[in-house]
């Protein structure tokens, strides 16, 4: 078994999770498999960028879902977002300061290709992380070619994938007794969003999910202006209508115009983040908070 590669950087034009993969990826493709899932077909593509380094690409509704380097770098981030994930951890000392725990539990909502659980298992020594995916075929596709498999043999236990509607195992985690320092929702049904993740109701249940200070982390698409900003706006408005705090970080390429990956946080704890973190904490500043969203 090949021991993988976490470097710091970022691979250039490999940075738009759901929305796009960019230009610095070539057009040859080679389709590795097509698979019949919950929300319709998946291939896994494999590609590679131009620097003639191969990708494999998991495509689905037209969009690209997951994606992993191949060979020595399986675990290294494709997509900046997938990176931008572990801002969280510049919060773990006023965390355990303020509540007296760390970051040692986190909770994914949304496995596709198993990105980000493969960074953070690997980065922090210790994590323990417990990845919600509903669609079984989702899961074979990651075993077989996102490393899935490498990645449970690396790290035993301190990994569980779990079978399961996000919102439904939300309702079970946030009235017993197991706890999360971070949730992560990274869920998207072909090229659209879960939108009963991001409701109020939904938000209530994660918060219930979280230990005292807990925080909740959300990719957000979303363009970067105009009228299509509305669902990062409403996104916003909604965890501001749950969390004491929130914060809101652009995390794609700015290259590439329309649709853009954001970071939601939020908390109830008074954390400091990068300067890029935009933070949204009084009513002056709800003059870009759009609709909050419920259950219909």
């Amino acid at each position: 078994m090949n021991k993988p590669s976490v470097s710091a950087g970022v691979v250039a034009g490999v940075a738009l999770g759901a929305a796009a993969l960019g230009a610095a990826v070539a057009v040859r493709a080679a389709c590795l498999q097509v698979a019949r899932t919950r929300n319709g077909l998946a291939r896994v593509k494999r590609m590679h960028n131009e620097g003639g380094d191969e990708v494999r690409v998991l495509v689905q509704g037209g969009v690209y879902q997951s994606a992993s380097y191949v060979g020595d770098r399986w675990a290294e981030p494709a997509f900046a977002y997938y990176r931008a994930f572990d801002d969280v951890f510049e919060a773990e000392d006023a965390m355990r300061d303020a509540y007296g725990h760390g970051i040692d539990r986190m909770l994914m909502l949304g496995g596709g290709g198993f990105s980000y659980p493969k960074f953070a298992l690997l980065s922090h020594e210790g994590l323990r992380m417990d990845v919600i995916e509903y669609d079984g075929e989702i899961t074979r596709l990651a075993r077989r070619w996102f490393y899935l498999d490498e990645l449970e043999h690396t790290v035993g236990d301190r990994l569980r994938v779990i079978t399961a509607e996000a919102r439904s195992y939300l309702g079970v985690t946030s009235v017993g007794h197991r706890r999360y320092d971070v949730v992560v929702s990274d869920c998207f049904g072909g090229p659209e969003p879960v939108r009963e993740l991001a409701t109020v109701e939904a938000l209530r249940l994660v918060r219930g999910s979280l230990n005292a200070g807990g925080i909740y982390v959300a990719n957000i698409v979303s363009a970067n202006e105009g009228s299509d900003v509305t669902f990062l706006r409403d996104c916003v408005a909604t965890a501001l209508e749950v969390f004491n705090r929130a914060w809101v970080a652009p995390c794609g390429d700015t290259e590439f115009g329309g649709e853009e990956n954001y970071l939601l946080i939020a908390s109830d704890g008074d954390y400091a983040f990068a300067e890029e973190v935009e933070p949204l904490l009084d009513q002056d500043q709800r003059v870009f908070l759009g609709t909050v969203l419920h259950d219909k």
